[in-house]
């Protein structure tokens, strides 16, 4: 009776497009109501307090902070101007231009929706200047901004990390290539889509402005592999890194660029704030959410269930990638991770599947949703900024879908292209 009960208000409240932390706080307290067992009523606030004391945790108001510190120091402005110097002579090439921003701010910012917004506002009309058209510009812009919370720093592993109790330098360092591969797959797709619609070619930079373009970009660049290189190094840990990204970004904006000011830091910490509290409150919820799972076993129910179709890991994990396919056209990765991640975690150990491997399984699975129908989010944003119709970005963003699921294939049977950096660091 209560197991039915969790499940009809989750879906109930999740159709009503109530927020997701109030849909697990809601859940979890109907729970409370119908199962009887009202003494958990007096833990209620400290389980929340509990889930969201975690040091690990405060890696993200860091990374955030990092990010928008950099967003207001004119970073975007050098990582184009580089990337146009080395590229913008092939054909095509604002598109590879597009990429290979979004790829670098990925590597700063960690958040899809974020290089969704800096990338419509920037990129789109510059390709549609060159005789791009809309459609196809914000598609390569929405998939390419999906690299966010792949290639490190990401608050999605950053949280994975924390669920799963696994080491979110791994983690980091398991982005690497998964996030070099996507890059790599929507450029080849821009190499085609170029030749088929004959885009002009621009003149090649001379390698006097390329190397003065690489010494403006340098600073923005250094940051995201100070970073990665004192966390591989052990030399701090990665909500360390963090604190420090924040002060580097913080000195290159205020007086390397000079286009961070003052009076910008108010807006940058009010934003920081609000983004941290929006993920604090579901993490918060989820754990009251975890627990009224766990009162009902059904964890133990789901593992029970996958294993009774098939014990062939490779079975599973296609099981498990269509599962998690789905949750993420339904629910943003940091909302689908607190959710799903410890339902699946007695499935993985039970199979012998590496965490790190599954954690960057899963974030793919899950920012393949952020370009994915119905609710889309990084869709929705780039939509909203360049006036393209969500039913027409959707038919354009297809490509670039599929070709994320080959490479989500991939990483999910050779796990060696996943693991092989941090083996390589022994982290």
């Amino acid at each position: 009776m209560a197991t039915a009960t969790i499940i009809i208000i989750f879906f109930l409240l999740l159709i009503l497009g109530i927020p997701i932390a109030f849909v697990l706080g809601l859940t979890s307290l109907s729970h409370i109501v119908v199962s009887g067992n009202t003494s958990m009523l007096t833990s209620f606030a400290q389980s929340m307090l509990t889930a969201a004391n975690n040091f690990s945790l405060m890696a993200i108001p860091l990374f955030v902070l990092t990010g928008e510190l950099m967003n207001y120091g004119g970073i975007t402005k050098r990582l184009t101007d580089f990337a146009r110097t080395f590229v913008s002579h092939f054909k095509g090439g604002l598109a590879y231009v597009n990429i290979l921003v979004s790829m670098f701010l990925s590597a700063i910012v960690g958040s899809a929706n974020a290089v969704a917004a800096i990338q419509s506002s920037s990129m789109v009309p510059e390709m549609e200047k060159d005789g791009y058209r809309k459609d196809y510009s914000s598609a390569v812009t929405a998939s390419s901004s999906i690299m966010g919370p792949i290639i490190p720093p990401s608050m999605v592993f950053i949280l994975y990390g924390v669920t799963a109790s696994t080491s979110i330098g791994s983690l980091f360092l398991a982005g690497i290539i998964p996030g070099l591969l996507l890059a790599l797959s929507f450029s080849v797709i821009s190499f085609f889509y170029a030749r088929k619609h004959d885009f002009p070619t621009k003149s090649r930079a001379g390698w006097k402005e390329r190397f003065q373009s690489l010494l403006k970009a340098a600073p923005a660049l250094v940051i995201p592999l100070f970073i990665i290189g004192g966390i591989v190094s052990g030399f701090f840990t990665a909500t360390e890194a963090g604190a420090i990204g924040s002060l580097v970004a913080f000195i290159v904006g205020m007086f390397f660029y000079r286009d961070l000011k003052w009076k910008n830091l108010y807006r940058i910490f009010l934003k920081t704030g609000i983004v941290t509290a929006s993920i604090m409150i579901i993490v918060a919820t989820a754990n009251l959410f975890g627990l009224s799972l766990t009162f009902e076993r059904i964890p133990q129910m789901i593992a029970e269930g996958l294993l009774s179709i098939s014990t062939n890991p490779w079975v599973v994990l296609l099981i498990l990638n269509v599962v998690l396919l789905t949750v993420g056209m339904f629910l943003e990765p940091l909302a689908a991770i607190i959710i799903v991640v410890p339902v699946l975690m007695p499935v993985i150990s039970q199979l012998g599947i590496d965490p790190v491997h599954f954690g960057v399984m899963v974030s793919l699975n899950l920012v393949i949703g952020l370009i994915t129908p119905p609710v889309g989010v990084a869709l929705f944003v780039t939509a909203g900024i360049t006036k393209v119709s969500i039913s027409t970005l959707s038919r354009a963003v297809t490509p670039f879908v599929i070709a994320a699921v080959i490479i989500l294939l991939i990483i999910t049977y050779i796990p060696d292209i996943v693991l092989f950096v941090p083996e390589l660091f022994s982290l």
